[in-house]
């Protein structure tokens, strides 16, 4: 079983041929309101691909707050862990164009989501074989959720996004860290290579395009991604960290996994939406299968 603890939003999108400069007014073609929030997503990721999955966090008591509710429940992801409080829901506008994106996120009921919460969830992270954890809600609680599960002896992924919330002190804590290439850099202030070295079978860079590498101790193990049609980018780093749990609980090994998630995550960029394009199982399977 895996339980996220994180954010859930609802992603306010709007797609446009060119990103505006600074002052400048541009048509839009596209707009919609899909949920999100990255310790969401990366739920929905690992339960479409069938693993047991729950969600710890905070919703607000409106519109949003019970579209996000609906839409986790509707992907067979456990709710029981999720507290509708006073106020909005969290929000990220998302601005699409040229195959990329530009992302305001605005907190909301995530900021309710406190330490002491992690206490009142204590029966669901001893019940986890992995616990995943982002940087979208209150440092502190991460922290907190890290000591808590460190306790309790239940490994911890962490996908430290945004980079600027993370500690150096918290590696301690961590079996697997998730970074991109410019977050690493910010998490550890030294070339990849090193970083790598210094962290092996625990530090998974993810390269985009590139795929994914780490050290194994002996050698740096390079996976390639996938050719894929690139529709939305948006949720490419969280099918991959979801797709990564799901072949960490499964009994993967570390090369496996992460080829398992390059796999997943080259199929989530080819539909809109953040959530829109995670893949199945057999979805992943088949294309794991055509690369052979």
């Amino acid at each position: 079983m895996i339980t996220v603890i994180g954010s859930a939003n609802m992603d306010l999108v709007v797609g446009t041929e060119n990103f505006p400069e600074q002052g400048e007014t541009v048509l839009g073609n596209v707009f919609d309101t899909v949920p999100g929030g990255k310790g969401a997503n990366q739920a929905i990721a690992a339960a479409r691909l069938g693993s047991e999955t729950h969600m710890a966090a905070c919703v607000g008591n409106d519109m949003f707050g019970t579209s996000i509710l609906n839409n986790l429940e509707q992907n067979k992801v456990g709710v029981i862990g999720v507290r509708v409080v006073e106020g909005a829901s969290g929000i990220a506008n998302i601005l699409l164009s040229e195959g990329d994106n530009r992302i305001i996120v605005v907190p909301g009921a995530n900021s309710s989501l406190i330490p002491g919460y992690i206490d009142e969830i204590e029966e669901l992270i001893k019940r986890s074989k992995l616990v995943m954890l982002q940087l979208e809600v209150p440092i502190p609680t991460v922290v907190y959720a890290l000591a808590k599960c460190q306790a309790l002896n239940i490994p911890v992924m962490l996908n430290p996004a945004p980079a600027r919330g993370f500690e150096l002190d918290m590696m301690p804590s961590i079996k697997y860290l998730t970074p991109n290439e410019t977050e690493c850099e910010q998490i550890f202030g030294m070339d990849m290579v090193s970083a790598l070295e210094k962290y092996p079978n625990r530090l998974i860079i993810t390269l985009g395009s590139d795929g994914a590498r780490f050290f194994d101790g002996e050698k740096h193990v390079i996976v390639e991604s996938f050719k894929t049609n690139v529709v939305d980018t948006t949720g490419a780093g969280d099918t991959f960290n979801g797709a990564l749990a799901h072949g960490i609980v499964t009994g993967m090994e570390l090369e496996q996994a992460v080829r398992f998630a390059n796999a997943a995550a080259s199929l989530s960029v080819e539909k809109f939406g953040a959530q829109g394009g995670m893949p199945s199982f057999e979805e992943v399977k088949a294309r794991l299968e055509e690369s052979r």
